[in-house]
């Protein structure tokens, strides 16, 4: 298989998704080793810790859903604009069952938070190929990774499997996850931009995760326990 790295700061092929794996390498492992999520993974964390998690998360989609009917028609971001990708009514469940009918009255973004959500909302205006760097890490996460996440949270707080509570990674209308990350990796590889701007894509990413990092570090603030 055709591989890609990162030399001199340049991309030296096409194949996006390469290169974006290799160039955030460090930050995902940073990320993925971050002590709120080592706490959530290993069932430490209480139920509190995994629902203010949900609560910023709302905040994070509706920024990139918001901008999903303006970027639909866009020839570089709109082949990623995929209804079936869609969280924000999802975790607006997940929310109200763990809050309550007033849920909409007890949630805040957090510092980090109102950062990720507002440079997510700065490229959706601006930069369309940047948007999909956003997109990318967080929709194929979920599918992904978020799947870990999903167990953990049923086995340790006994929620339903694939049900309320667990509605952010539960993609109802994607019948083969497998196959559906598989054309969506296409696409980005096939992302219809040259090579400097494919860099600015993987440097986005890049930040994408660094974004991700500050909100799981303020968390780990507020939960240092995993309580």
């Amino acid at each position: 298989m055709a591989g890609g790295h990162c030399q001199g700061g340049n991309v030296v092929n096409t194949r996006v998704l390469i290169v974006i794996r290799t160039a955030t390498q460090d930050r995902h492992a940073e990320v993925n080793d971050a002590p709120f999520i080592s706490n959530l993974l290993s069932g430490r964390s209480g139920v509190g810790a995994y629902v203010r998690y949900s609560e910023q998360l709302l905040f994070v989609y509706r920024a990139l859903e918001d901008a999903a009917d303006l970027l639909s028609g866009d020839p570089v971001a709109g082949p990623f604009v995929k209804p079936e990708l869609m969280r924000v009514a999802e975790l607006e469940r997940d929310l109200r069952h763990f809050l309550g009918e007033d849920w909409r009255d007890r949630v805040e973004p957090l510092p980090a938070t109102r950062r990720y959500a507002a440079r997510i909302a700065e490229v959706a205006a601006t930069w369309p190929a940047g948007y999909v760097a956003h997109h990318y890490t967080r929709y194929l996460g979920e599918l992904a990774g978020g799947q870990v996440v999903r167990s953990v949270a049923e086995k340790t707080w006994s929620l339903d499997r694939k049900g309320d509570g667990v509605r952010l990674y539960v993609f109802e209308g994607i019948g083969n996850p497998a196959a559906f990350r598989r054309e969506y990796r296409a696409l980005l590889d096939a992302l219809p931009v040259d090579d400097l701007e494919k860099q600015r894509v993987v440097e986005e990413c890049r930040t994408a995760f660094a974004l991700n990092g500050l909100l799981f570090a303020e968390l780990h603030a507020l939960f240092p326990l995993g309580a």
